[in-house]
């Protein structure tokens, strides 16, 4: 394991482990506090983090910021990442070869941050990383323990915007996920706002 964050992203950043090196604009290593105790994961860059180089800044990044205000976090409070660097091209899912290739800078950030929660945003992170046989629509919002680490799956916020009915229910997990960071994570502010629903 490489033991500091500037190593490890200098090297991420020149990463060439698979094909998706060809294509893509900018590697999008990671965004957030570093020392965070909640960890988000989502499965790959999309156009718009591929060309500013950070997770989450598009109309899905947008709507995970209105979940985090919604139940007193900052994105500044918690750390994003993807299972896999490179943007997949058409934003297809990424191949099992190229989340095994990419896998290991991920593990190399949970190793250097150690964090209490780890939330999975979509199916594919939370088969890669929770369970093979996650099922999102049945398993969202339910904690999984492994190795002393709570972990949870929920929505994509793509696939949200595509279904607006998954609103409430990812509204529920997120709001299941601050009652969890309260209890377990007392570095990690969290507002205290008035009810919000989606």
């Amino acid at each position: 394991m490489i033991e500091s964050w500037e190593e490890l992203e200098a090297q991420c950043l020149s990463c060439r482990k698979c094909s998706l090196c060809e294509t893509r604009t900018n590697v999008v290593f990671g965004v957030g506090n570093r020392q965070a105790e909640v960890l988000f994961v989502g499965e790959g860059p999309g156009q718009q983090e591929d060309l500013k180089g950070q997770p989450f800044v598009g109309r899905g990044g947008q709507l995970l910021d209105k979940y985090l205000a919604a139940v007193g976090l900052k994105r500044e409070s918690v750390y994003i990442a993807n299972i896999v660097k490179c943007r997949p091209p058409e934003n297809r899912d990424p191949k099992p070869e190229e989340q095994e290739a990419c896998i290991g800078w991920l593990r190399n950030q949970f190793y250097l941050m150690r964090p209490k929660i780890l939330v999975c945003l979509g199916r594919i992170a939370a088969m890669k990383l929770i369970k093979p046989d996650f099922r999102v629509t049945k398993e969202h919002g339910q904690f999984f323990e492994k190795n002393g680490i709570l972990m949870m799956g929920t929505y994509h916020p793509a696939s949200i915007l595509r279904n607006a009915r998954q609103k409430p229910e990812a509204f529920a997990d997120f709001t299941a996920l601050r009652d969890k960071i309260k209890e377990l994570c007392p570095d990690t502010p969290v507002l205290d706002l008035e009810p919000v629903s989606f």
